[in-house]
Formats: C-alpha cells, structure tokens, sequence
C-alpha cells in the first residue's frame, strides 16, 4: 500500500477537475452521450387543431413531424411515432425564492437504464451510495397533516435520512406529501446548516411540469432559474423547490400523469440490488415505502411493493386508504370483509367514495387482505402509541422485521441486520432489536461487526459489541487484523508519515539487495506493524523501546526472483536477533485500539480504548506526548489545534487517574510513577509527563511529594533546612537522633503497628493476626554509622548546598584575582581559580554525555543546549577560556583581564539558577525571565523614538560632525539619558555655554559647538529644540514606560498563576542533575571525574543506574500494581460521571427533556381523548351492525318455517350480497382458506385473477358478482369468453373459489397428484442428526424435494427417472410399500384453478446407512456434481413452504426437532 505514488500519480487530473469549466463541460459530453428524451415524430390533430394527440402543440414539433394535410397514411401510435433524442434539458436549477436554493436536474426517457441513472446520481452528481432508499409515496393532492403528526413525520423522517445517509425518493413536486418532505428538507437545512445535506430526488413525469421550458438548453443550464408559480399552474404542477435532485422523466407526451412510476419502481429495483457500502459481499441496500394519505393508486403500490419484498411503513391518521389499512391491520383477517372496507372507505375517503364501484371495493377488500397476511412487510406507525417512539424507529424496525424471514433464521438473519444498523449508525435500533434475549453471539461471530464499527468511525457500536460478548483479545489476536485497521487509516498526518517510512524502507532494502526498482507495480510495500512501531517510537521519543516487535513479514516480504535465495539464508539469524524484543514487547489488545484511535485523533473511540487499556496512565501520558508531536510536525493549524485538546483531555485523566491512586496509596502511587511499562516501550509515566510537557501532571502534589523525597535521599523530608547544614559541618549530630532518616521512620510505623496489634490481641486474645504478619515480611534493620554517613553526603540536597558554598567561594576567588591578584605571571590563587574552572568543565562534559533514559548524544545534546543555565555555563566557560589565552600573551594582556571580568558578570548571572530550588524565589526567577523578553519588544520601540529624536536634535544643533562616536553620542546616547533626568544644555540659550563645546569639533574631548550667529550665540530655533525636547518626553518617559509597567504587570498577572506549576516542572531537571552528581563539591569533585573516567574507559563497567527515577517491578507485583490502577481509574471513572450528572448543564438538560417528555405526552393524551370515543363508538356501531345481522337470520330462519311477519322490513346495513352466513363460515374455516391459489397475478401469464376476499371463498357463501376469466395454458390466446364447456363443470376446487376457469398451467382439470419422495437417513452412526435427499431445481436456482406426476399410487413418480437414474429408481420403487405416507391431500399452489388444483402425497422412506441401496445413492450422489445433495433435517432449509411443512411431519415423524 503506497499511498504517495498514487497521490503524486493524480494530482494534475485533480487541478484539472477542480475547474468549473472543466466539470460542466464533462457533465455534458456524458449527458448528450447517455441521457435521451423522447419526443414526438408524427402530428395528428387531436381535441382541437394545434395539438397533436401527444398534447403538445403543433409548434412545438420538427418539420418533418408535420406531414401535409391530404396525408392518410397512417394513424399516431405512441410507441411508433415517439422516438428517442440526445437530452436538452439538464443541469443545475436555481429556485427564484428567499434563500437561492440550487439543485441539479436531468430529462430522461422512461426507456432509460437504471444503470445510467445511478451512474448519474453518483459518478456525475457526486452523491454518496446511499446506506437506505426511501421511497415516500401517498396523496399527490393537497391534503391537511395534523400538526402533531406532521412534526413527528418531518423529524423522523430527516432524522432517519440524515443519521443513516439515506436517500428520500418522492415524486418532486409542490403538492401532496412530496410537499410536505420538501418542508422537511427546508426546515432541516435551515437549523442545522453546518451539517451535511439531506439527498431528497424528486422522480417527476416532465410533461406535467409547469415552466419547464425555463430547463431547456441544448448545452445545459447551470443554472436553469425555475420559477414556482403556484396560482398559474393549471392541471399542470411545479417542481417543489426544496428537493436537491430531479429526474424528469419524458414519455413523449403533455398532461399525462404517473408517467414515471414504472422508470421509478425500476430505479428502486435496481438501487436496491447495490450491495451496501459497495462492498464485495454483505447485504444490499435496503428500500422502505412510506405512505402518507392516498388513494387506490396508493394501495397498487404498497401490494406491489409488498410483493416485491419492500416493507412499508404507513402512517396512521395521515387520511385516506392510509388510514383504512391501518384500522384494519391489527383485526383478524375473517372480521376484514367487504362490509368493513365499505364502511371504511366512505368514512375515510368522504364524497370520493360515491365514485367507487362495488367490483372495485371487492379487488381492494382482497388487496387489503394480502397486504395484512403479508405482516413482515407491514408496520404501522401509530402517534397513540409508543412502541415505536417516532417515525425514524418505525422505518428502521420494519426493515429489521422485514429481514426477519422464515428463510434465513440463526444467527445469518442476526448477521444481516447487525450489518444494516452498523451501515445506518443506529446503535439504539440494534440495542432494542437485535441485542436481544433471543440472539446468542460469540465473540467470533461479531469480529466483522467490530472491524466494520472501528474502520467506519461508529464509537457507540465499539462499546455495543464490547458489551454483547466482543473479547478485544481475541479480536486483535491475529496481527493482520491490526495491519488491516492501520491500512484503513483515514488521510492525516500520520497516514502520510507512516507512507514515507514505508516507502523508505521499501528503498533502502532494495538498494541493500540490489533490486532494481519495478516501472509498474501492481502492489506496494505492505504495511506491517514494524513500520507502525517505527513510526510511534519517533513519536513518544528514542528513549523509548519498540511497541511491536519487528515482523518477519518485513524481512522477507519481497517477490522478486532475485533475492530469493538469498532472503533464504537469512530467517535464523533474524530469530535471534529479534527473539529478546519479542520476549520483551507485550501485546495489550486495549493498548493497541488505544493507540490506533490516538493517531487519528479520534476521541471518542480512544475514550472507549482508554479504558480498556491495562496500563491506563501511561497510555494516556502517552497520548499526550503523541498527539503534541504530531500537533507540532503537521501543517493544519485546525487540526493541530484539536491535537493539542485531545493531548490536555489525556493529561486530566492521568491527573485523575493518579489524584485517586494518591488519595487511597501514596506508596503504590509513587511506585506507579517510575515503574517501567512494558506496554509503553519500557518508559515511565513520570519520563513521559516530562517529554509531553505535561506540566499540570508534574506539578501534582503526588509528583512534587516523589521528587522532594529523591531530593532528599535517605534523609528524612520532614527535617529542617537549618538541621541539615549544621550537620554538614559538624557530621557526628547524625548519630545523636539530631537529624531523621527514611529508615529510622519506617522502622518507627512498623513499632506503633506491633504496639497496635499487641493491644488488640490483648483485647480479643487471639494471635492471627501476629502470625500471619510474621510470614514473608522482611525485617528492616537500623542504619549503621558508616551508611548514615554515606546517606548523609549523598543525599542531593546536601550536594547542592555544598555545591552552593563551593560556588560561593569560586566566585569569591575569581573576584579576588581579577581585583588584587591579576599578576603577568600567574599566582597560585589565579593557578587554583584554573584548576576549580577545569573541575566545572569536565562536570558539563559529564552531564552532557550521562544519559540514564538513553536519549541518545543527539536528543541529550539538543537538551542541553534548550536550558538556559547550560547556556549560560557554556558561555562563562567560552568566555573565560578565551580571556585566558588572550591573558597569557603579552599585546593581549589586557584584553584578556576585561574578557574575565566579562566573564565573572556571567557567572554571577550563572548563580541565580540556586534560587530555582526555592519555592519562593524559584517561580519570580520565570517572571523575570519572561519580563526580559517583553523588555526586548519594548526596546525595540523605543529606540525608534530615541533614533527620531536624536538624528533632529543633532541635524538641527550640529553641522557637519565627521566624528562618528560623537555623532553616537548626541544621536542615541543623549536621547536616551534624557528619559533618565540627565537633560541637554545645547538646546537652550539661557544654558548653552561657549566654554564646553569645541568650534570646529577639533577638540576630541569635547562636542562641536552649535551653529552660532554673529554675535556668537546659537542660530537654532530655540522655541523648536525645547517643544521637540517636551514632545519627546512626553511619549518616551510617560507613554512608554508606563507602557513597560503596564507590560510587565500584565506579564506578571498571567505568569503569576503558571509560575508554581512552571517551577515545579522545571524542578525535577535540577533534582536529577544533583541526584546524578558526585557527591564532592568543586573542585575536589575532579577526583571523582577521574574515578568515572577509568571505570567506563579502563574497566568498562556500565554505569551503575539508580532506581529512584526508573525501576521495574517483579512479575507479581507488577500484575498486582496495575490491577490496582485498574480500581483506581474506575473510581475516578465512576467520580468524573457523578460531577457530570450532578453540573448545572446536565441539571439543565435533563429538566428541559423532562418538560418535552411531559408536553408530549400531554398533547398525545388531549389527541388521543376525542380518538378512544371514536373508537368506542365505531365499536358500537360495530355491534349494532351484527346484532342487525343476527336479527336478519333470525327473520329468514322464520320465515322458512312458514312464521312469516305481516309487515317484514328487511335491515339493509351492508350494500352486499352477503348471505347471513358469512360472518360464521368465514371465521370456521378461517384456517382452511388457500392463499396462493387466490393471487392476483396468474403465474408464468399476464393474467389477473378475479379478485375473492376471504369470505367468498367457500362455495356455499352466495357470491353473484364472482366473473371468473377462462384460462387454458395450451390455448392460442390467454383470455377466451366467459363460456364454459360441459367437462369444466364437473370439477369444482375443493378448497373454494380461485378467481380463475379452466385447467390454468395444470396438465389436466380435476385433481393434479403429484407425490414428493423424503429419502432419510442418519449421518453417522450415533443417529444424532437425520438427513434427507434433496435434488438442486437448475430451472428456478432452488432445491426442491425429489418428485413429480404420480400416475399410479404404488409406483413413485416417472419424472425421478431423470434425477436418479432408471436403476435406482427401480430399486427405490421396489420399496414404495416400507415407506410411510406424511401427507396426503389437497395443495395450496398458485396455480391452482376453480377446476383444476393439485394434490400431493409425500412418502416418506428411511433407509439403513449399511444398505446397498444406501451405498447405490452415495455413489450417485457423489457423481451429480451437486445435483443431488444430503441435507440436515433442520428449520434453517431453504425450500418452498409446502415443502417444508412436509419436511416438519417427518421430522416430528422421526422424532427431530425441527
């Protein structure tokens, strides 16, 4: 994978498209090229002379359209006289309203491919791949939405599209429900206008467009400025202008509607096809149909899209056939008859359903049916309830209901809805739905989910699979899947460094090897976690060790011909080379997604990370210092700047983390603080705070109490400063108790400990706790004189004080010789003062080249040279060696002293750095030096005003000065003495004075005199010398020195509350500098230079390393100790959500969600109120209804048996021609009612079955509008009359009325037995799992139980002859009278007829795993290349649904579960 090869490789073509010109004029040439419209070729007078029978105008067509008027050739056919043209209309189109809203359009014809229109969307239009289609269809009429409903309907409706990057397709214009989505769209751009835009395609018919000629333009329009007229818009309709895309689709005519809804079921057909995410495998992308309102085009589409496999989801209480399902869809199908749907229509459809005609009330009585049975497909949303919360839930929910199909049950049905919440971001419908008592997940099962989460930036779903059973261990076991989170890095600056390391590496080995760089290569160096190590270890720093060790994918990954032989002498000597950092590096699965997320600069998921990590202080010290590094080596100020937030977000954890542990252990703190992390490159958390610059984190209370002890050795902390330095003088006060050891304290807390227990085993009498304190504890023992004495000199405070009087007498010294001893020849004092200067230089050499952390010479020579006290010691040492070379020679001698003197300024300086010690002194010492550096500024703008002052004073007073120090002098020396009070005497008359000037200036101690007059006074304008003087003054002593006070005091306000945390950082490199010196002050301390000298250079020993900084624990401990920080971070976890919940913000969110909550609530109730009367008095209307029934059978009853009324008033409440039994012998056989044998559409013919509701499906229920058509698959045409032949009435379906005559596809009428052979066996000879024989149907793609035809009752059918062969057949024949019958009887099958249906009879024969029969299928089986299979007798097969309820009868035959 090489990233910047490919980028260089397009970078010109991304200049060039960058152009505008350049877009519009590609957009063009692919449109002329793919996209048509079709238009009229032949005009025919229509309703009136000027239009044609297409509807456009006679002008509107071609010439060669217009043929002459005596023309009879032939008559306008739409399929013949309409052709298709290259398009000339598209582009952009700007709407003319408020706000400039600009979208992109396209006429298309309705011959155009799906494929070229998704390409459009995409590849032309640039719209991402959608993760959900949704189709919102209804009422194309104005129609009034309830407030609360509407509301509900917009919200979910962006909230569902926008958080799951869903594209909403409707029929795009200004009316109906495509309106209310473009409010939708309108009201979220205008809140929310930071965020990213809702796709809304407006899929409209273009001859009813109003002002479409506006669009029209051979090159395109960009933009088409459209106009919506409203009020002159006719029949016609405009385009709604909230949409963002428009497909304009052309048939060739003017004025039809609904032109576009056979191109727009196919565009969703074929976008539904795309696989999600355009990804090799997985899912497709799902569509939804959403209804609002609508009429009986409405209800065609949801029973076309139910059929097709659409869920759809329908909004209660939006009007119309809407709400008539939604009444209908939670009742049992035997109470949705005809009546009901009568009543429903009329109640809900108003004066339209004076227009409806019963046949038509029937069709939809029965689509309605279909649609209820088909309830996977349907949801609705009702506003009463709140199963579903809102309306984006309710989309999302059916899709999921919907992929819930008894074909694909277990844990592949689970798969693929996991995968859709995952594409639609929704971790709240996987929590609900999926996540479930019902799913059982191993962590193997969701390792998909949890690469698809991390790699698509879905932190909620990462902690989702981590809660559900997800083991990060085992997920990031396997390196390659860690390889593979690196590969899928978005851009950023560490994808970029991480490219040009692997690219080095690619060369420098090929240059090593001698492999000549291939021109074209198909694949790059892989990525391996050595370059990623690589890379991370120059984040943290050098002193860090690898995190990964070095992988052998690295060394050997290289196919070339060239080098294969000798890569293969090499995997020996690399094991070895490498087995140390393998053994060393530990893998942490939390560390590793921690930092995979820290280098993205991705919160969220490295919060997740975070605390998972074992070692979770180190790692987010570690982020600190990553994060910073890359803040600093990247270009984007803004996403450094989010750098440097994420890096102060990890240090107030670490605080966190470490406040905790310090709060319960101050001990184990302190161990937490220089423990060696294995995870972190065998560093320390107080080495990383200090590389991160994590100044806050150093100056914990925790950290200072660790440095202070370091600081001061063995002593104890608790000792006083002045006990401390008299005991450096007189030593033996040590051994008198005057001075306090560490070990003398703890030996006293485990006394006061003995003396606790013992008082309490007085108490109880029991002796445990003694006992079990005495096994494995260590007793420590006093110090001894010799080690007090050690411990005292080598304690890093009393080298410091030592090395102060040391200082002090240096410095002593140095002025004595410059002041009395500075002879020719060198005394013994100046000889001592160069013996003590060459004792502090080899103490620089020495820390310059002490490395302890292994920095190494080029990171420890930067550091040094970054401290200003170094400087300084440089400088002083530069200073004064070159003062004493100039010193030893005669002409310099001079020279040489005022070097030296020189030189001792910049010691005294050098002495300052004593004082950072001191919590008083210390912090005013970074005033200072900040303060120096706003004087720098200010002297700078001083100057300028000194400078101007100056050269007019001295070009008004003095003519023609040739010396230059005295020109310096009166230019910016004067000037500058006079901010001071020391004020000229040459710019006024009454002060100027002949005597101290020289008049032509050849007096070199004196200035030439002003320009005088005749009578020797000065010539200058005195008025103009002394208002420049005030001038002057003013601005330089009042305004800008009081600008300097001001300077400072705003420096020393906002230095003042850092100094303490700056000083406390700074600290610790002087601790360390004392803690690493030798004990003996200058200049004795040479001897010990001399000592080190001969045991690295003479000896080679290593350097004895002190523990006090860095120290690594013992495995146990090591495991105690972080089980321990785990605790402790949980605490400050569980501490920082407490002061979250309890803020004034959280306080204040809650109460408003509260106060939303209760509103709606209160309006659902107030809605709901006049609703459940409606209901309860639909119920009784219901029941009045029955009872009428009821009283109607009781009358006919009656009359039968001759008690006839005199005056018999017939109840008319139903308009159909029910019999008064159709209520009972509708709900008894219920059940019984086939359903494939009544779907609308006829198989395999464009047939349309009569439509039979349920309760005229048996024959004794009087049906006298029943006009089945007549159907014979053999026959020329598929519809005859209605005349029906002698042998047809002699057979009438048994299973009821089919709304279709004749045999249909059946061989013959009457009964059509065919018989299904169910061939068992057991797999193994535990008889644990039962198999069948299934045969794989090539024709439809399926597998199907083997059978066919059955032509005689004791023979099985010919048609397996085929599948199995003439031998065995026979030999399965010849056992026909072992087997057992499952089923017998009539079958639901859809091509069923009213005189001819099928029957089936399924045979059941078991068969022995050592039979020769047995061992006759195994072979055939073997050779049928899949055409015959064995499979497993279980409720996961995929067969057709007859077939799998006889697949049940023989399971529950052989006692299997199924």
């Amino acid at each position: 994978m090489w990233l910047l090869v490919f980028r260089s490789a397009v970078r010109p073509s991304k200049h060039l498209s960058a152009s505008p010109s350049f877009q519009r004029c590609a957009i063009t040439s692919w449109t002329r090229e793919n996209l048509h419209k079709r238009e009229c070729c032949f005009f025919e007078k229509g309703v009136r002379e000027d239009v044609c029978r297409c509807g456009y105008l006679k002008t509107d067509h071609v010439d060669e359209a217009i043929k002459p008027e005596d023309f009879t050739g032939e008559y306008w056919d739409k399929h013949k006289h309409v052709r298709e043209v290259p398009t000339d209309a598209f582009g952009d189109i700007s709407f003319g309203d408020l706000g400039q809203k600009t979208g992109k359009y396209a006429r298309v014809s309705t011959d155009a491919s799906p494929e070229i229109l998704y390409e459009l969307l995409t590849e032309q239009w640039k719209l991402s791949p959608p993760n959900l289609l949704i189709s919102v269809t209804g009422g194309a009429k104005n129609f009034f939405l309830k407030a609360r409903l509407k509301n509900m309907f917009n919200r979910g409706l962006i909230k569902v599209a926008q958080t799951t990057g869903a594209w909403i397709l409707t029929g795009g214009t200004h009316t109906g429900v495509m309106k209310h989505v473009g409010q939708a769209v309108r009201d979220h751009a205008l809140s929310n206008s930071m965020q990213g835009q809702i796709v809304a395609i407006g899929v409209a018919t273009w001859g009813i467009i109003h002002n479409r000629d506006a669009l029209v333009h051979s090159e395109g329009c960009f933009p088409a400025h459209y106009e919506t007229d409203i009020k002159g818009q006719g029949r016609l309709s405009c385009l709604d202008n909230n949409h963002t895309h428009f497909l304009l689709v052309d048939d060739g005519t003017q004025g039809h509607y609904g032109v576009e809804i056979e191109l727009r079921s196919r565009l969703e057909k074929y976008i539904s096809g795309k696989r999600l995410g355009n990804k090799e495998s997985g899912v497709t992308i799902p569509v939804v149909c959403v209804v609002l309102d609508g009429g009986p085009g409405t209800l065609n589409t949801i029973y076309n899209a139910m059929l097709n496999g659409t869920p759809c989801v329908i909004l209660e209480g939006s009007g119309r056939i809407a709400d008539v399902i939604a009444q209908v869809a939670g009742l049992p199908l035997a109470r949705v008859t005809i009546a009901l749907i009568h009543q429903l229509m009329k109640k809900f459809f108003g004066q339209e359903y004076e227009n409806f005609t019963h046949l038509k009330i029937i069709e939809w009585t029965k689509k309605i049916q279909d649609i209820i049975r088909m309830s996977h497909w349907l949801t609705i949303f009702r506003i009463s309830e709140d199963d579903h919360g809102d309306v984006d839930v309710a989309i999302l929910q059916a899709l999921l209901k919907a992929s819930r199909t008894s074909e694909t049950l277990g844990i592949e049905s689970w798969k693929r809805q996991l995968e859709l919440a995952i594409a639609w971001n929704r971790v709240d419908i996987a929590e609900t739905e999926i996540f479930t008592e019902e799913s059982q997940w191993k962590s193997s099962d969701l390792h998909w989910a949890m690469f698809s989460a991390l790699v698509g930036n879905k932190p909620q779903f990462v902690s989702l699979l981590l809660e559900n059973g997800v083991s990060l261990r085992d997920f990031l076991q396997d390196e390659d899947t860690l390889c593979e989170l690196y590969k899928q890095l978005p851009s950023g600056i560490f994808l970029r460094k991480l490219a040009k390391r692997v690219h080095s590496s690619c060369r420098r080995r090929r240059k090593a090897l001698r492999i000549r760089p291939r021109a074209r290569s198909g694949q790059g160096e892989p990525i391996s976690m050595t370059h990623v190590s690589d890379e991370v270890r120059h984040l943290l720093g050098s002193f860090t060790h690898a995190l990964y060790p070095p992988s052998m994918s690295y060394h050997f990954d290289v196919s070339t011909e060239a080098t294969s032989v000798s890569l293969s002498k090499s995997p020996t000597g690399s094991q070895s080379l490498f087995r140390e950092d393998d053994a060393d590096a530990q893998r942490d699965p939390g560390r590793d997604l921690f930092l995979w997320a820290v280098i993205q600069n991705n919160k969220q998921l490295a919060e997740i990370a975070w605390e998972l990590c074992r070692d979770c202080m180190s790692a987010a010290l570690a982020a600190s210092k990553i994060l910073k590094t890359m803040a600093e080596e990247g270009s984007d100020a803004d996403e450094a700047e989010a750098m440097r937030e994420l890096a102060n977000h990890y240090e107030k954890h670490a605080i966190g983390v470490f406040s905790e542990s310090h709060n319960s252990d101050e001990e184990r703190a302190r161990k937490l603080l220089v423990r060696v992390s294995p995870f972190w490159g065998k560093t320390t958390c107080l080495r990383l705070a200090l590389e991160a610059d994590d100044k806050s984190f150093v100056a914990q209370s925790g950290v200072q109490a660790l440095l202070t002890q370091i600081w001061c050795g063995e002593l104890s902390v608790d000792n006083p400063v002045w006990r401390v330095l008299i005991c450096m003088v007189f030593f033996p006060l040590i051994y008198t108790g005057f001075l306090v050891f560490r070990r003398d304290e703890v030996l006293h807390r485990e006394a006061e400990k003995k003396e606790e227990i013992k008082t309490m085993e007085k108490v109880t009498g029991s002796t445990l706790r003694t006992n079990s304190r005495s096994l494995g504890v260590k007793r420590l023992k006093p110090l001894s004189s010799w080690y007090r004495l050690v411990h005292l000199y080598s304690s890093p405070q009393v080298k410091f004080y030592w090395n102060i009087v040391s200082y002090f007498a240096f410095l002593f010294l140095f002025a004595v010789v410059l002041m009395i001893d500075f002879q020719a020849t060198p005394s013994a004092g100046e000889l001592l003062l160069y013996i003590w200067l060459l004792s502090l230089v080899c103490e620089e050499v020495r820390q310059l080249f002490y490395d302890p952390d292994g920095f190494g010479f080029h990171k420890k020579a930067r550091m040094y040279i970054n401290e200003l006290w170094n400087i300084l010691d440089v400088l002083s040492i530069l200073l004064f060696i070159i003062g004493l070379a100039f010193r030893l020679t005669t002409e310099l001698f001079y020279a040489g002293k005022i070097l030296l003197c020189i030189d001792f300024v910049v010691f005294c300086l050098r002495f300052m750095a004593i004082f950072t010690i001191s919590r008083t002194l210390g912090p005013k010492i970074i005033i200072v030096r900040r303060m120096m550096t706003d004087m720098f500024f200010f002297m700078f703008l001083l100057s300028i005003w000194v400078v101007a002052y100056g050269v007019a004073k001295q070009g008004i007073l003095i003519h023609n000065d040739n010396r230059l120090e005295w020109i310096f002098r009166g230019a910016v020396y004067e000037p500058y003495l006079t901010i001071f009070g020391n004020f000229p005497t040459n710019i006024d008359y009454a002060a100027f004075d002949l005597d101290s000037c020289s008049m032509n200036g050849t007096d070199p101690l004196k200035p030439k005199c002003p320009v005088l007059n005749e009578n020797q006074t000065p010539a200058f304008p005195e008025w103009l010398t002394i208002t420049m003087l005030c001038v002057y003054l003013l601005f330089a002593n009042i305004l800008l020195l009081n600008l300097l006070i001001a300077i400072f005091n705003f420096t020393f306000q906002t230095v003042q509350d850092n100094t303490d945390r700056i000083w406390k950082f700074q600290r610790y490199e002087l601790i360390k500098e004392y803690h690493s010196r030798p004990t003996a002050p200058p200049p004795f301390i040479i001897f010990s230079h001399f000592y080190l000298f001969i045991r690295s250079m003479a000896l080679c020993r290593p350097p004895v390393m002190s523990k006090e900084f860095k120290s690594e624990l013992p495995q146990m401990e090591e495991e105690e100790l972080l089980s321990w920080e785990a605790l402790m971070k949980d605490r400050y976890l569980l501490s920082t959500q407490q002061e979250q919940s309890q803020s004034m913000e959280r306080r204040i969110l809650d109460t408003s969600q509260k106060v939303t909550t209760i509103t709606d609530r209160l309006e659902r109730e107030e809605e709901t109120g006049s609703a459940a009367v409606m209901q309860r008095m639909a119920r009784l209307e219901e029941q009045v209804v029955q009872s009428a029934k009821a009283l109607q059978w009781i009358m006919d009853s009656l009359k039968c048996q001759g008690f006839a009324g005199k005056e018999a008033q017939p109840l008319t409440l139903t308009t159909t021609d029910e019999s008064p039994d159709t209520l009972r012998n509708a709900s008894e056989k219920e059940d019984g009612f086939h359903v494939n044998a009544r779907q609308l559409h006829y198989p395999n013919s464009k047939l349309t079955r009569f439509p039979v509701p349920d309760e005229k499906v048996p024959w004794e229920v009087s049906f006298s509008s029943y006009m089945p058509v007549y159907y014979a698959s053999e026959d020329s045409g598929d519809h005859v009359d209605g005349s029906e032949s002698e042998a047809v009435g002699n057979y009438r379906n048994p299973g009821g009325r089919t709304g279709i005559r004749g045999r249909g596809a059946l061989s013959h009428l009457g009964p059509n037995r065919n018989a299904d052979l169910v061939l068992t066996r057991m797999r193994d000879s535990e008889r644990s799992v039962l198999e069948y024989l299934v045969v794989w149907d090539e024709r439809h793609g399926t597998l199907a139980l083997p059978g066919g035809p059955l032509e005689s009752p004791d023979h099985l059918p010919v048609a397996l002859k085929k599948s199995m062969g003439k031998l065995l057949y026979e030999k399965i024949n010849a056992k026909v009278s072992e087997g057992t019958k499952v089923l017998e009887g009539y079958v639901d099958d859809c091509r069923n007829t009213d005189n001819a249906w099928l029957e089936i009879t399924v045979l059941n024969i078991h068969l022995d795993r050592t039979s020769q029969l047995m061992v006759d299928i195994n072979s055939m089986v073997a050779s049928s290349r899949g055409a015959l299979q064995w499979r497993e007798v279980s409720g996961k097969t995929r067969l057709g649904s007859n077939q799998r309820d006889s697949l049940r009868q023989v399971a529950e035959l052989h006692n299997r579960k199924f």
